[in-house]
């Protein structure tokens, strides 16, 4: 069961959507003032969550950003390389359709920062003809 962490400062959004997320079954949904970010699994969060986040967030591909229509909401979330926003007046099962596609990214493994290369690979070797 996949791991969700919903920080929304919205009781009655959050109560909507974890009820969203309860019907599919297929999530273990946890409700946080501010998610950790080492735990793994999906993050959805709000405005407020988003904002006392640090920046340079690793693997944001995971984050679902709940936000307003509004251009400078969009260009934060574009910037910290957010993949996933749904807007506040959108219907809790749009959220579901967005923790959905956040999950199936999770799956895949990440790619490690610009330039560096994970520890569990090991050098590539060449080989001479």
């Amino acid at each position: 069961m996949q791991k969700v962490q919903v920080a929304l400062a919205n009781p009655a959004h959050a109560s909507r959507l974890r009820k969203a997320l309860a019907r599919n079954g297929a999530w273990d949904v946890t409700e946080v003032d501010l998610p950790d970010l080492t735990y793994p699994g999906v993050i959805v969060l709000d405005e407020s969550a988003f904002g006392r986040l640090p920046e340079g967030l690793w693997r944001p591909e995971r984050i679902v950003l709940i936000t307003r229509n509004e251009t400078q909401s969009l260009r934060r979330a574009w910037e910290a390389g957010i993949v996933s926003v749904v807007f506040d007046t959108d219907p809790p099962d749009t959220a579901v359709l967005a923790v959905l596609a956040a999950e199936l990214r999770v799956a895949v493994p990440a790619l490690p920062p610009r330039g560096k290369r994970p520890p569990e690979l090991p050098p590539i070797k060449t080989v001479q003809g």
